[in-house]
């Protein structure tokens, strides 16, 4: 286990000045955590906040952390660049993002470089116990995702919500700017996140708001 620094001291300040509550919402996670192995690693925890708030004009909604410690880097659906062994959800991922934008499959998982354009990747639980999804899911994490979210969006964010967790959240997002479907998880994707084109679809939500699209093209072999 790595030595324990509180959850409060490692949310960058651009997010906690904004946030209300952001304090005493992880100390209460924090109480839930001792003494815990957790994924992704605590010094990872925030890493999809390590961008300028103000820079957010896309949110991919997931459900929370991979439970392979090797996979969970603190950005939604990511991986790190060296994983060639990809998880199933991010993988289908991929076939819809080949098919929407008619576009190679990238030849790596790690999506940092939709992050750098403004896209945040975020869970709605942003951690879990190695090797057991959802294992976080009811200890406070919902409440700062509200508080986080209600922090960041504007009538112009586009939200893509993934799945019945992320659709929790759908009301905090302009009707005319959420794009919702199932999970990509194998369990569900066939149940409307194939076909879903949330790529294209995102970026004609941008451009008609008068913003510049995000290039969704990652490295491909």
């Amino acid at each position: 286990m790595t030595d324990f620094v509180p959850l409060d001291e490692l949310l960058p300040q651009a997010w906690g000045s904004r946030m209300k509550d952001a304090s005493a919402l992880l100390k209460g996670i924090d109480d839930h955590l001792l003494d815990q192995d957790i994924n992704p690693s605590r010094e990872f925890v925030f890493s999809a906040l390590r961008c300028n708030p103000e820079s957010i004009k896309v949110i991919i909604l997931g459900q929370d952390p991979y439970p392979d410690s090797n996979h969970a880097n603190g950005l939604a659906f990511s991986v790190p660049p060296k994983i060639l062994n990809l998880p199933p959800s991010l993988r289908n991922i991929f076939k819809e993002y080949a098919a929407d934008l008619t576009a190679p499959t990238p030849s790596t998982g790690d999506l940092s470089p939709w992050a750098d354009q403004g896209v945040l990747l975020l869970n709605s639980a942003l951690t879990c116990r190695p090797g057991e999804s959802l294992s976080h899911s009811e200890i406070g994490w919902q409440n700062f995702t509200q508080a986080l979210l209600e922090a960041v969006i504007t009538p112009t964010t586009v939200g893509i919500l993934w799945g019945r967790h992320a659709a929790k959240y759908r009301g905090l997002f302009s009707p005319d700017m959420r794009i919702e479907s199932a999970h990509p998880s194998p369990l569900s994707a066939y149940r409307g996140f194939f076909g879903s084109r949330p790529f294209t679809r995102a970026n004609e939500l941008l451009l008609s708001k008068g913003i510049t699209p995000v290039d969704w093209t990652l490295q491909s072999a």
